[in-house]
């Protein structure tokens, strides 16, 4: 299993980005799985359902079963997050894990960046940025240019994106 990050504030494009990159990816004949990490609470279950109304009884974990798919929720109910190997190793085998969000991860990651949202780029204070991928990779911060390892990609080419992450991924 090789791991990978998107990185970028938030209205950046970055699940527009994994979208378009995970076919490209599978495309490959690659198994792909994802890892998002939200600040905000999430709530995948509704009230008033079977499911919600046993997980708000009490049950630290719920697995919900159906015909095209199954999801297990886990209530942390205070308890601390959980750390991104945690989460890794309860995934099933695929080659490849993209990551959204766990910005302070050690991992290698690309950060999706736009000029037209006037924020400034997450590099170089996050860790494992290696690359910037942006709607005008000639705006981005003259810095990128300068620094060795942090390359400028363009957003619109998904196949070079595809192929960077792909050689950059870091095995887990």
């Amino acid at each position: 299993m090789k791991i990978f990050g998107v990185a970028g504030h938030s209205g950046m494009g970055k699940t527009t980005l994994l979208e378009r990159l995970v076919p490209a990816i599978t495309a490959r004949g690659l198994v792909v799985s994802l890892i998002k990490h939200s600040h905000k609470n999430i709530d995948i279950d509704r009230p008033g359902k079977d499911s919600y109304r046993l997980r708000e009884s009490g049950c630290k974990e719920v697995l919900l079963m159906g015909n095209d798919r199954w999801a297990l929720m886990h209530e942390l109910r205070g308890a601390p997050e959980p750390s991104l190997d945690y989460l890794l190793d309860r995934l099933q085998h695929c080659d490849l894990v993209l990551i959204e969000g766990f910005k302070h991860g050690d991992f290698p990651k690309l950060e999706v960046w736009r000029a037209s949202e006037g924020k400034a780029t997450l590099w170089p204070a996050w860790p494992g940025i290696l690359a910037i991928a942006s709607d005008t990779p000639s705006a981005e911060p003259a810095a990128a240019d300068a620094v060795p390892g942090v390359v400028p990609l363009d957003l619109a080419n998904i196949d070079l994106v595809a192929d960077f992450v792909m050689a950059h991924a870091q095995t887990r």
